[in-house]
């Protein structure tokens, strides 16, 4: 036995040990014969979706009638808009396309484009029967009495009393509101008639005008990213190139001038920051006197565009202020950590000079994103179908708050036969939504959370496969008493399919663990969500404690299941086994934990920060036209930041795929490190297998003479 003082457990050493390739079977059978059952399951579940939903509901707007808009091969195919009769019923946006307004819904070949009334119809048809034929096509099908009378009309909602300028948005006739010097507006008026007699201000659609105009503020913006995506795409793509070829050039030289590269890294973020005071500062000065340039924030509001913010000193001097503190807590990290950052260095050499050996798992996260695009697209797609199952369900509206058969469920076909329209004027049958009261339609909810549960479930898997992937190939590195020749062949493809063999259900069964814990996240977020306005305030404090104590959970557990995956890709045991292991051989090597990999992962993070935020300025003035070279070819753009945002966003995103895969070499190293000093003494009989290099760094003083030569 091989005592280390101090340690805690003595470990045994097994002379036969030679890494993560043998003494394999396979482990937490159950749990693996569990994550099966359930995939097929799940593949029920879908299949089940599929056939009682229809996507169609989410596509076409519904009329009143419970039939689609614009749907082919229907009657309404070419009338692809919903008319509202009286959209003055209607509270918000929200209202109108949850399809909750108690008012008639007509699909319509076209929005009205003028103002108009049933009782000015009814005065010009006697002279131009062409006012019924235009006004005619907004009342419902086969309704051709124009001589009918107004009540009568209104009563039984054959025909909207007034008709206003609208234009379709969501598929969906909404006014078409603008303002004019200040004032709001619709089609340039300001009053309009309600076909009642009486002569009302559009004023009085301010509640749903509000919403709409910032729903219609949102589509002009959409509409202007787009174009701007469609113009500079091409330079994107070129952007996250530059990205992609940065990561990899980074990790190739980190071989050979890991601490070079990483002090002019460091450097350089702080230098880009640096440029970022400095310009907040010039923009801050240049504004000084400027018009309107000393106005807050908070007193211009919310603004679509925000190119007015740029204007204001404020938005320049918060800035500044955010880049000062993160420019001191850089200078202040790098101080105080100055001698452990030496020694991250050394395992980076080492985790650069592994990858150096094993250049395809750098591609790896490919495998793991496609995984989980796979998982993402099922699960929105089940997702809808489960959203869009169900039959038409038709429900009471009364314009009468004291209607008591208001929300009832109905017949439309035998409505007019009951004494609901007696009892309550103006009622109607309208169509609500898509359910139902079969065993199908009630358990609805209960598919919808499984849905939600069994992707969480394997999409965790996928980030274990790769983890625990990524851990064997590493590990194999590591292992290799002859570093590269006894380096077995195909380290990543043997990896892969040790951890898909053996040990299937160790990783479904961490997965499983965190994606119970995430589930009770989102459901605590859901409660939170529900009960904000309460105004209970120990309710507000539990439900906040539980959020806190649950996401210190999730980070726990991730970490726990991070290192557990390594052990088993070392040692082939199970979950429970690979756990406790991980977790004892860390907390007996808490300081080395501390100093190297937090220190590693810091560094790694700056490293993406360079990668992001140096193509970022190189795409900020090639964007703002400020290299003089690509004047010509830059694209003229509505704002410059949405091709420089997704340049910026892109590349953080390569880089952390790339440094992921580095940061696992990092872990699995320095685990194998542990290990190595707990089973071994570098001696003849119990050989260290860390290499010379890192032997040398970490402060061995023997190393026994073959592994000195090799």
């Amino acid at each position: 036995m091989d005592q280390q003082p101090g340690k805690g457990e003595p470990r045994k050493f097994d002379p036969k040990f030679r890494g993560p390739i043998h003494n394999r079977h396979c482990t937490d059978v159950l749990c693996c014969v569990i994550f099966i059952v359930v995939i097929l399951g799940y593949i029920a579940l879908g299949i089940l979706a599929w056939v009682h939903g229809d996507p169609r509901k989410v596509v076409y707007p519904t009329d009143s009638y419970g039939q689609f808009c614009g749907q082919k091969d229907t009657i309404n195919e070419n009338k692809t808009s919903l008319f509202y009769f009286n959209i003055l019923k209607c509270a918000s946006p929200v209202v109108l396309i949850n399809l909750q307004c108690p008012t008639t819904q007509l699909c319509v070949s076209e929005c009205p484009d003028r103002f108009a009334t049933y009782i000015d119809m009814q005065g010009s048809y006697r002279h131009n029967k062409s006012y019924w034929e235009y006004y005619r096509q907004f009342c419902k099908p086969g309704f051709n009495k124009p001589w009918k009378s107004v009540a009568q009309v209104i009563r039984d909602e054959d025909c909207p009393s007034m008709i206003i300028p609208s234009r379709p948005f969501l598929k969906r006739c909404f006014p078409d509101f603008s303002t004019k010097n200040g004032i709001l507006t619709v089609a340039n008026q300001t009053t309009f008639k309600d076909g009642r007699g009486k002569t009302r201000n559009v004023t009085d659609l301010r509640e749903a005008a509000n919403g709409i105009n910032n729903v219609l503020d949102a589509r002009s913006v959409g509409m202007k990213i787009f174009e701007d995506y469609a113009s500079s795409w091409h330079w994107i793509l070129i952007g996250l190139f530059i990205a992609m070829v940065v990561s990899l050039l980074f990790l190739v030289l980190l071989r050979f001038t890991a601490g070079v590269l990483f002090w002019i890294f460091i450097l350089g973020v702080i230098g880009i920051i640096g440029y970022g005071i400095w310009h907040c500062y010039e923009e801050y000065d240049r504004l000084q006197g400027t018009p309107g340039s000393d106005l807050t924030i908070y007193d211009i509001g919310f603004q679509t565009d925000f190119r007015v913010y740029l204007q204001l000193r404020q938005t320049w001097l918060a800035f500044m202020i955010i880049l000062c503190i993160v420019e001191v807590f850089i200078i202040l990290m790098l101080i105080f950590l100055r001698n452990r950052i030496r020694i991250a260095i050394a395992l980076l050499q080492e985790g650069s000079r592994a990858i150096g050996y094993i250049m395809s798992t750098l591609f790896y996260p490919i495998i793991t994103f496609v995984l989980i695009a796979i998982c993402i697209s099922y699960w929105a797609v089940t997702a809808v179908f489960l959203s869009t199952s169900g039959e038409p369900v038709y429900k009471v509206m009364a314009n009468q708050t004291l209607c008591k058969y208001a929300n009832l469920t109905c017949d439309p076909e035998t409505f007019n036969t009951t004494n609901v329209t007696k009892l309550c004027v103006g009622a109607q049958c309208t169509f609500a939504f898509y359910g139902g009261e079969g065993f199908y339609h009630k358990y609805i909810f209960i598919f919808q959370l499984s849905n939600a549960f069994v992707f969480l479930w394997l999409v965790n898997f996928a980030i274990a496969l790769g983890q625990c992937t990524l851990a064997g190939a590493f590990a194999s590195y590591y292992w290799a008493f002859r570093k590269p020749a006894d380096i077995p062949t195909c380290p990543l493809f043997s990896s892969f399919g040790r951890a898909i063999r053996y040990h299937t259900g160790s990783l479904a069964f961490g997965s499983l663990i965190l994606a119970i814990v995430q589930l009770i996240r989102i459901m605590l977020e859901y409660l939170d969500h529900k009960l904000k306005g309460t105004q209970n305030s120990f309710t507000r404090f539990l439900l906040c404690c539980l959020k806190c104590c649950f996401w210190c959970l999730e980070k726990f557990i991730k970490f726990i299941n991070r290192n557990a995956y390594i052990m088993i890709a070392i040692y082939g045991k199970n979950f429970c086994t690979s756990a406790k292991e991980a977790f004892f051989l860390l907390m007996r090597n808490v300081v080395r934990v501390a100093v190297l990999d937090k220190v590693t992962d810091f560094l790694l993070f700056l490293g993406k920060l360079l990668v992001a935020g140096g193509v970022g300025v190189l795409a900020f003035f090639f964007f703002t036209h400020r290299i003089p070279v690509f004047t010509q070819e830059t694209p003229t753009l509505n704002y410059y930041w949405v091709p420089l945002l997704t340049v910026i966003i892109g590349s953080y995103l390569i880089a952390h795929g790339f440094f992921s895969v580095y940061a696992m070499c990092v872990d699995t190293l320095f685990l194998c490190f542990c290990e190595d000093l707990e089973r071994n003494d570098g001696s003849t009989a119990k050989p260290y297998y860390m290499s010379a290099s890192l032997h040398r760094i970490l402060g061995k003083k023997e190393l026994s003479p073959k592994k000195a030569m090799g």
